[in-house]
Parts: structure tokens; sequence; C-alpha cells
């Protein structure tokens, strides 16, 4: 087949989990069919092109338009955020709004035959000149609106908890029709294909869940010091953000009180000046930057800490951790989303404020808990590894090109 893929961030580095889902998938797609690859960036001019040659390597077609999205700090920000109280749009899908990327998606639209688009967020759906032509398939890579609920019933401040209300409602009203706009809405759980049914009332709803690289991860060996805890995640995302002040402020200094040895490691992308002091002041943690390889952290800590308040999809860093055999222990939010059982592959609480016991008895049952991680090594193995999951991916292409190729 011939199919687009468009995406608002380019895919390579893979530096985050919806980089390593999407460039993951497509690279995997390209051995099988014609893929160009549509994607709005605003990095150095050495990385764009480190990224299309990567890309054409792999046999990908690569389009790459250079507008980057307006940057979230300054007054120029504030300014925007509060005009937005005005639009109908959520502010977010306002932002990724890009004329040039338009033009890039008309030009491909009227220059070639495509079977299958695949948009990788929804403001980028609306973008073709003739969408009722075109077969086209929307990754969810989470139900924004369920986020922004929760953003909404987790923040504290009177002014920015109706100002999040806003959004949330948006963010509702917006998917709704955006759903309803695309030939196939795939997302990322169970949980969240029975999210988008019951709450914007499409069937045409199909999953293919994240997924690791288990030959990649599997590769991981020890020391694994049980007594070194891990938190692993994009520390640009303020859901990550949430998590590890909570991590900072409450749970770790209670694990501390239990486990006086116990130190923990933060591994992320760009993360925020209040968290680089936050953990230069601590003496139990530290902070590891845009690391290269997330591997040796993941062999060098005894535990995985997935402390989230706030979030939709699922994590792929859980996927990862138990793949190289780590434990894992995580709030319900954290987990949600994934077909791994509490007590048989994984910890899994209520909230942030059991976390603590629970990463104590991590910490002094360490064997328990590998034997644990292993059982959830091998679930991952069978059923998160992305070559099934591309398979899964290319059926739904399959079903969602055939009227339009019938007609051929």
């Amino acid at each position: 087949m011939n199919a687009v893929i468009v995406d608002g961030d380019v895919a390579y580095p893979p530096s985050n989990g919806k980089r390593l889902r999407t460039l993951n998938l497509m690279l995997r797609m390209a051995r099988r069919h014609r893929i160009t690859y549509i994607a709005r960036c605003g990095g150095a001019p050495d990385e764009m092109k480190r990224a299309a040659a990567f890309l054409g390597e792999n046999g990908i077609e690569p389009v790459l338009v250079d507008h980057p999205v307006p940057r979230k700090k300054g007054l120029a920000f504030y300014g925007r955020l509060a005009a937005n109280v005005f639009s109908p749009l959520p502010y977010s899908a306002a932002a990724h709004d890009s004329p040039r990327l338009r033009q890039a998606i008309q030009e491909h639209e009227e220059r070639r035959p495509v079977d299958v688009w695949q948009f990788e967020w929804t403001p980028f759906l609306g973008m073709l000149r003739r969408p009722g032509r075109a077969r086209k398939v929307l990754i969810a890579h989470n139900v924004d609106s369920l986020i922004w609920q929760r953003y909404y019933e987790t923040e504290r401040s009177p002014l920015k908890r109706w100002y999040v209300h806003g959004q949330w409602r948006k963010f509702e009203r917006y998917e709704r029709r955006t759903f309803a706009g695309a030939d196939r809405v795939v997302t990322v759980s169970d949980d969240d294909a029975a999210l988008a049914r019951r709450r914007f009332g499409i069937e045409n709803v199909e999953v293919v869940d994240n997924g690791v690289d288990s030959a990649y991860f599997g590769s991981v060996e020890g020391p694994h010091s049980p007594d070194r805890v891990l938190f692993l995640g994009s520390l640009d995302w303020r859901p990550n953000q949430d998590a590890v002040r909570a991590l900072l402020d409450d749970v770790f200094p209670a694990v501390r009180a239990r486990a006086p040895t116990a130190r923990l490691s933060i591994v992320g992308r760009k993360p925020p000046e209040w968290l680089r002091r936050r953990v230069a002041a601590a003496d139990f943690a530290e902070l590891h930057a845009d690391v290269a390889d997330v591997r040796p952290y993941l062999g060098e800590s005894g535990v995985m800490a997935v402390p989230l308040r706030i979030g939709g999809g699922s994590r792929l860093k859980i996927l990862e951790a138990l793949a190289c055999g780590l434990p894992v222990v995580s709030t319900r939010v954290g987990a949600e989303g994934l077909r791994l059982e509490n007590g048989r592959d994984l910890t899994v609480v209520e909230g942030v404020e059991d976390m603590a016991a629970a990463l104590v008895d991590c910490i002094r049952a360490p064997e328990q808990a590998r034997r644990m991680a292993d059982q959830g090594r091998r679930l991952v193995r069978e059923q998160y590894d992305w070559d099934v999951l591309a398979d899964r991916l290319e059926a739904v292409w399959e079903r969602v090109a055939r009227p339009l190729r019938a007609l051929v």
C-alpha cells in the first residue's frame, strides 16, 4: 500500500514514549509498504538532517516541515493562554495548527495516490483538502479529555482549576468531533477504546497497544542493586513532573525512614530548572538528563517506581522495565491500559500515598520482587513485542483501505 503518516513531532531520535511507538511501528510497516512520513519539526538543522537520513536509510520517504510549536514560556505564552479562553479549540490543538504542515499534506494529496492516511494526533486530521475522499486512521496515543479531567481533579489553585476545567470540556467536544471524522480510531489500550466508545459514542475503534523491543531490552543485565529506585520518563511532560514531585516530596522520604540506604535515580529528557534544583538539594537523589541509552539505568536499579496520578494511554516504561526483568511498583493510574496483573506481574497500589510501603517491600525482599518481574517479562514478550503489534496495525490498514482499493 501507499501510506502517509502525519506527525507533529519527528519520531527520531526516539527520546520519549510517543516517539518510540511511532518509530518502531513505522519501521516495521516500511518493510511491507511504501511509507511517506510528513512531520512538523523545529529542531536544529543538523538534527533534521540526521532524522531524514535515518528514515531514508530505512525505506521511509521523509517530508520534514520546519515550523516550531510556540514555546511554553514567557509573556507571549501566557498571552496565548488568555486568548484561548475565547476560542472553541483547546489550546494545544490551536498551537499545533501549522499552515506549512497543511501545505505539505495537501501537496502530497494532489500529487500522489494514497491508500491510507495515518494521523498521529487529532489536530492534523482536518488538514486534508478533500477529507471525504481519503481513508483515515487516527492514532489516539491518549484520550486527551481524560488527561485534562485528571488535571482538573488534582489541581489545587482555584484559578488554574477554572482554566483547566475549560480545557477539559473543550477537549471533550473536540475529540467527539474529530474521532467521528476518522475511518478508524486506534487507541493504545482496551481501557481507552472503551472510554472512546462510552464518552463519544463511536464504534470505529480498534486497539494496537504500546509495545517494546523485547530483544533490545532483554539484553539488560544486573547488578540490579535492591536499594536503588528508578524513575524513568520524559521530564517535560506535566503528568511526569507531577509524579516526580510527589516522589521527591512525599514518597521517598517515607521510604528512607524505613530503608535508609535507598537511593533514587531520575532519568529523563528535558528536566525543568526547578527539578534540577530540587534534586541537587536532595542527598538521596540523582538526575540523569537526556541520556542516549536508558538500559544501564534499568540494569543497575532494583525497582522502578511509577507514581502517576495523571495520565492516559499506557506506559511504555513499564513494558521496558519488565522486558529486562526489573520489578515495577505503580499506581493504578500508572498501570492502567496494560494487561498486567497486580501481584503476579508487578505491584499496583491505589494511590501515591501507598507507594512507599510497596517500594520498601521490594527493597527488603528483592528475590520475591524479581520472581514477579520474570512472570511479567514472559507476558510482555508474548503480547507487547513491536513485531506482534505491527501485524495488528497492518490489519487495521487493510480493513480501512479495502473499500477504496476495491474501486481501483
